[in-house]
């Protein structure tokens, strides 16, 4: 049975940061790709940051460019987001997610989804 475990969100002033965790199980991480997506209020679904397992390359959303860093656990079963520099508009819902393929962008070419766990920027 896959599941992904999310944690890590939570309340933060703007120019804070958060590290969020994904515990991964139940399938062959090297042949995904996982990551963080996320919905805010009214909003659909977008990805933020993902990892090809085989080799490591990442895919950033542009606003959140030199500002988010995602890694995998030494195990390979975790997937990390740390976020810095955090705005308003960072305030979302943050999912987990792992889809079988390299390189998958779409949000409907992911199979397997965490909860969420919410992120809020504010002052």
């Amino acid at each position: 049975e896959v599941q992904l475990v999310a944690s890590g969100g939570g309340y933060v002033q703007p120019g804070g940061s958060l590290r969020l965790s994904c515990a991964a199980s139940g399938f062959t991480f090297e042949t995904y790709t996982i990551g963080w997506f996320r919905q805010a209020p009214g909003k659909e679904r977008e990805a933020v940051s993902l990892i090809n397992s085989r080799d490591g390359s990442t895919y950033y959303e542009d606003s959140v460019k030199g500002r988010f860093t995602i890694s995998t656990g030494n195990a390979k079963n975790s997937v990390f987001l740390q976020m810095s520099s955090l705005k308003p508009e960072d305030t979302a819902v943050y999912y987990c997610a792992a889809g079988e393929g390299y390189g998958l962008v779409l949000t409907s070419e992911f199979t397997y989804w965490g909860q969420g766990t919410q992120v809020t920027v504010s002052s």
